[in-house]
């Protein structure tokens, strides 16, 4: 697929879809965790780009920007999966991101609570990963090609892994 049909996504961004012809795409995903959810059976598919795991700490923040945040964002994008006609039985879900690139000591753990919180959304809702390329030092693309649901993620040093 060429880059005029990718629809990028910024950091703390969703995207659900149903255009067959569009790639959903968001790029720098360091600390910062990518979940694609697609249902193959409608072919509705969405992406998400969230910076930090909980909402709790800045509720203002996080009413103006509910995708900054996995809680509030990932509850926010299954919702509008489920408007546009998404069944959560067919849903397969992928995750990358979650990596260490600023925290040499491991002080924040961003990345790891990012994952953690996003795994415990998709618990509660009966979702498994399906797939995952997470932690690391280096920056990840996600990708989610909307006629097929594959997701592919592509490193720092420019390998491209189907997750």
């Amino acid at each position: 697929m060429n880059d005029r049909n990718n629809i990028v996504l910024g950091i703390s961004d969703c995207i659900v879809s149903n255009n067959k012809e569009i790639t959903l795409v968001t790029y720098s995903l360091g600390s910062c965790v990518g979940v694609t959810l697609y249902d193959p059976v409608n072919i509705i598919g969405g992406m998400i780009h969230c910076m930090l795991p909980l909402s709790t700490n800045d509720p203002e923040k996080a009413k103006n920007s509910p995708f900054m945040y996995v809680d509030t964002g990932m509850v926010l994008m299954l919702q509008k999966m489920f408007e546009m006609g998404a069944v959560k039985k067919n849903l397969i879900c992928k995750i990358t991101g979650c990596g260490t690139p600023l925290d040499d000591h491991g002080v924040f753990r961003i990345g790891e609570r990012n994952y953690a919180i996003a795994r415990k959304i998709l618990w509660k809702n009966d979702i498994l990963i399906k797939g995952e390329l997470i932690g690391g030092r280096s920056a990840k693309t996600m990708f989610l090609y909307m006629d097929s649901g594959k997701t592919t993620v592509r490193t720092d040093n420019k390998i491209v892994h189907e997750i």
